[in-house]
């Protein structure tokens, strides 16, 4: 290649080739199971609309060009649906790294089988991905192999599994199933086509709730997330350590109404978590997740900051009141 790209901050962490994980990462993930699991659609058995907003490695400029933190912003919302036997599920977030932005809409059903004392979700999801590659500045101005505000968008899918006990859930999820590559073309009519593939990626979460006393909820939760590079008859797809990363942390909540907690991502960071439920039932709820990047900091800012806003509706009642019948009268 001709000439070098000046602009292209962090793109190594969403390079096709690259094995890093393509998509973003959240520190309330054990409060948003929708972002993780297409199965997770209504299984909580009210809906649910949350709101998160991300930004990641606060203040981290390149030695080129200012900006290149991630800033990642997401709406889920979560119903169940009665008529379907299951739930259905939206999610739709918008990432900024470099000059790199991704806009995704993943629409989800899934089917509640009652198992045991909780409810087994078996779920599908149809996923719009919108990739753009920007602008970037190369040393030889035009230079046919830079992408010059270029984009491309695909369809894709996603499965998984979820189970939601009173005490208890679990989840494995995979998406871009079809892998799908896209295309960019650089400068001018003799511009060279790039290309920029997707990997699988796949989610492991769960978490146990611990009564701790009456008004006390202890939640010990993880995650293992996990970017699976190749063709899927390829032997070495499943077998690097490499490309599997965790995080792991507990949550206490007081009253179903306060929240404090703390997080650790494996070789990045160490979180701390606080929120608050308010109005009716404590239907809304406001957190806040500080990341301390304990790890690499040459590389990195030495904080990210998440903040959620969620709600959630009432649960399905009667749309008509009961009969009422005493010896006398029969209504």
């Amino acid at each position: 290649m001709k000439g070098t790209v000046l602009a292209t901050l962090l793109l190594s962490a969403v390079a096709g080739s690259a094995l890093a994980q393509q998509q973003p990462q959240f520190t309330h993930y054990g409060l948003n199971g929708m972002s993780l699991n297409p199965a997770y659609a209504g299984i909580k058995g009210q809906g649910e609309i949350t709101l998160i907003g991300r930004y990641q490695y606060l203040n981290y400029n390149g030695t080129i060009d200012d900006g290149g933190a991630p800033r990642t912003g997401m709406l889920t919302v979560s119903l169940p649906v009665a008529v379907l036997g299951g739930g259905v599920g939206l999610s739709v977030y918008y990432d900024v790294i470099g000059q790199a932005k991704t806009t995704s809409s993943a629409l989800s059903y899934s089917k509640h089988i009652k198992l045991g004392e909780g409810k087994l979700g078996l779920g599908i999801q149809g996923i719009y991905t919108y990739l753009s590659k920007g602008t970037y500045r190369a040393i030889d101005p035009g230079d046919i192999n830079v992408p010059d505000n270029s984009s491309d968008y695909k369809f894709d899918g996603g499965a998984g599994i979820w189970y939601e006990a009173p005490k208890f859930y679990a989840g494995i999820s995979l998406n871009n199933i079809a892998r799908s590559e896209y295309t960019f073309k650089g400068a001018g009519a003799a511009g060279t086509a790039s290309k920029y593939l997707t990997e699988n990626h796949a989610y492991f979460t769960a978490g146990y709730n611990i009564e701790a006393s009456d008004a006390v909820v202890v939640t010990p939760m993880v995650l293992v997330k996990s970017v699976l590079p190749g063709s899927y008859s390829n032997n070495t797809k499943f077998d690097n350590s490499r490309n599997y990363s965790f995080e792991g942390g507990v949550r206490a909540t007081f009253n179903d109404k306060f929240w404090a907690g703390a997080n650790y991502r494996y070789q990045e960071s160490v979180s701390g978590l606080l929120g608050v439920a308010f109005a009716k039932d404590n239907n809304f709820r406001l957190g806040y997740a500080f990341d301390f990047v304990a790890f690499d900091q040459a590389a990195r800012a030495l904080s990210s900051h998440e903040i959620m806003l969620s709600y959630r509706l009432p649960k399905p009642g009667m749309l008509t009141r009961p009969a009422i019948r005493t010896p006398r009268y029969s209504f």
